[in-house]
């Protein structure tokens, strides 16, 4: 019997790293794709040797739309059906509209909704003839609320928030699930060099194990929308 296969953007650090190690530590193989090779080898040979899965992989700058189909070309190349894709890839800059440096919009568009968009539609005609699949998209709390200094940050992940709600109403005949992550602040690189305690945080684990527990409810159920926050509220 062969394993299932989860594609995962963003995969070698943070929550996508995360979302990897719980799936590969379930039996999944792994589509991964990151910019840098060294860190996706390192990565592969990382859950090849400690979960004996395949990890196949990618290096890909997926805010330039021909790396993303060329990630959907190289997916479809390996012959398989796709079980879940996790549109993790993203970016942050900080900045206010009026303030922002010209071109951070486009920038920030193109990496953090055509990206999940482009590979998405590369992949999801196979999904739709299988009659199965299940699609997550790393959205944000500031998907659901503007806040200073969010600027082109969250027009780009309301955009995605937008998508991800469409494309649940185009896949509803379908079977294929679609789910909303919008989680407040994570522990992970972008937030390297702030003096906040790490308890303020959520861990990167904590959303991968919610992507699991959503991932693994009966076919007659989804969770279309997860907002995750630290307990002590948004930073």
């Amino acid at each position: 019997m062969s394993h299932k296969l989860i594609v995962v953007t963003g995969g070698t650090r943070g929550i996508g790293r995360a979302i990897v190690e719980i799936f590969a530590r379930n039996g999944f193989d792994v589509v991964a794709s990151a910019r840098k090779e060294k860190d996706l080898q390192q990565l592969q040979q990382f859950i090849t040797t400690e979960y004996k899965v395949n990890c196949f992989i990618y290096p890909a700058d997926l805010g330039v739309k021909t790396q993303v189909l060329g990630l959907g070309s190289f997916i479809q190349s390996l012959n398989r059906n796709v079980d879940v894709i996790v549109n993790n890839a993203g970016n942050f800059i900080p900045g206010n509209i009026h303030e922002e440096a010209d071109g951070v919009l486009e920038s920030l568009i193109e990496t953090n909704l055509y990206s999940a968009y482009n590979l998405t539609r590369g992949l999801i005609k196979e999904m739709i003839a299988q009659r199965s699949g299940h699609i997550f998209n790393m959205c944000s709390v500031a998907s659901l609320m503007a806040y200073p200094n969010g600027g082109s940050y969250s027009i780009s992940k309301f955009a995605l928030l937008g998508f991800s709600k469409c494309l649940r109403e185009e896949m509803k005949p379908y079977n294929i699930k679609v789910t909303s992550i919008m989680p407040g602040a994570v522990l992970t690189d972008s937030w390297a060099g702030v003096d906040i305690p790490a308890e303020r945080f959520m861990s990167a684990d904590d959303v991968a194990k919610t992507i699991w527990t959503a991932y693994n409810l009966s076919d007659s159920a989804v969770i279309e929308e997860i907002v995750m926050r630290p307990q002590k509220g948004d930073i």
